[in-house]
């Protein structure tokens, strides 16, 4: 059996979110135990001209939320950018996950061919689906993830592999 486009999507979106959700827990801790306000921790960089935590945060979630609905065919959910805590960072992960479960595989499955295009500041991106998702949403959506995580880890927030890939 070949791998469906919901099944390259959805489940990977789902688990890479909720381990996000852990190691920004374990970020959490981590600032909270060094007396760290959690303001400073959500603006902290890796490098200057480099997003926050914060940002690469929404990011992730948009990546995959998007990503998703444009894969349904449909308009994204839109978020609002405005948090400036982590349990308003935790809601926005809940809210990403509960709206990409809301997709069944018959909505995405099937999309490998669908016209794509995004409206970007240099112009207009077109992909067909499954280019879109292999080459542009999971790519991105892992970028943010991972730059989320180091930004943590590099703060000295005690994260390991395991933390970001989660258990089997």
């Amino acid at each position: 059996m070949s791998l469906s486009m919901y099944h390259a999507s959805v489940p990977l979106f789902v688990r890479a979110l909720t381990n996000l959700h852990h190691v920004l827990k374990l970020g959490e801790k981590h600032a909270n135990d060094k007396g760290v306000e959690a303001s400073i921790m959500l603006q902290t960089r890796l490098i200057p001209d480099m997003l926050p935590l914060v940002k690469q945060v929404q990011i992730a979630t948009d990546m995959a939320k998007n990503g998703t609905a444009r894969l349904a065919g449909v308009d994204p959910l839109k978020f609002e950018d405005n948090e400036t805590s982590f349990e308003e960072l935790y809601a926005r992960i809940d809210r990403a996950l509960d709206y990409i479960k809301s997709f069944k595989p018959e909505q995405i499955d099937g999309s490998e061919t669908r016209t794509i295009t995004l409206k970007m500041r240099r112009g207009d991106m077109n992909f067909e689906g499954q280019a879109y998702l292999l080459h542009f949403v999971i790519p991105n959506f892992f970028f943010h993830c991972t730059t989320a995580y180091a930004i943590l880890r590099e703060s000295g927030a005690n994260l390991g592999k395991e933390d970001f890939i989660g258990k089997q």
